[in-house]
């Protein structure tokens, strides 16, 4: 069922929002060559709590961190450890804050120093079709517009789309109806109406779009051992438009 977000809902997620965003933030300015992804995840527990919010992934589904910190061929659900950035990695941190009762989720990626001009080109396009998928969100349209929207401005730039992961409405808890995927005809599916959030968040391969699950049961990896990469934002559909919540 999709729950439909009062004003007072959505200024609460904002709230929640805000705090992510700032999280991300402060994690930008700490990746260098030799940092561990411990290192973040505590930097990011910290700041949370200190907001006075809630690590929304720590312990879901017994997950064992506060963020995912996925690199290089690691598509999303990366666990953050002893693992040292270095020079050229790709790092893809994925976050969520409940605060006051509600949720927010976001996600970028980063490079670790100097990139390969196609590496950052992958990361340019992924961040671009976030922005497309967003811009698609109108009231009076249909959910996989945005689908659309994210599909077409990847495939234009010749990198592939994963289809085992999506989007997916946000609210009081962290996953909610409905699905996001990020490929498909527009045109379809619920109808876009104010109130509604979405957590939209492409997930794009450099090569092929097939992905596979490491042994520790959480790890995603690209199955061509290719780059990917992953942006998010969490975004509430308003009379005028969309709303990007997850933004200072």
């Amino acid at each position: 069922m999709i729950v439909i977000k009062t004003p007072e809902e959505i200024a609460l997620m904002r709230e929640a929002g805000r705090v992510a965003a700032a999280v991300l933030q402060a994690l930008q300015r700490e990746i260098k060559p030799g940092i561990t992804t411990g290192s973040l995840d505590k930097i990011a527990e910290d700041m949370i709590r200190k907001a006075g919010g809630e690590p929304l992934f720590k312990g879901y589904h017994n997950f064992p961190a506060s963020i995912c910190t996925s690199i290089n061929n690691e598509v999303v659900h990366g666990i953050p450890g002893l693992r040292r950035l270095q020079e050229g990695d790709i790092i893809s941190i994925d976050l969520g804050v409940r605060l006051k009762g509600y949720c927010s989720d976001m996600a970028a990626t980063f490079g670790v120093g100097e990139l390969l001009p196609e590496t950052a080109r992958l990361l340019e396009v992924t961040r671009q079709s976030l922005q497309e998928g967003i811009a698609a969100m109108k009231p009076g349209g249909r959910l996989t517009d945005i689908s659309h929207a994210v599909y077409s401005h990847v495939k234009k730039n010749n990198f592939s789309v994963v289809r085992a992961y999506a989007g997916h409405g946000i609210g009081t808890r962290l996953h909610e109806d409905p699905q996001v995927p990020n490929y498909g005809a527009p045109g379809r599916g619920p109808l876009l109406q104010e109130g509604l959030v979405l957590a939209i968040e492409p997930m794009v391969n450099y090569g092929h779009w097939e992905v596979e699950v490491l042994s520790d049961q959480w790890t995603v990896v690209t199955g061509d051992h290719s780059l990917s990469a992953h942006f998010e934002h969490t975004v509430a559909l308003r009379e005028d438009g969309p709303e990007i919540l997850t933004i200072l």
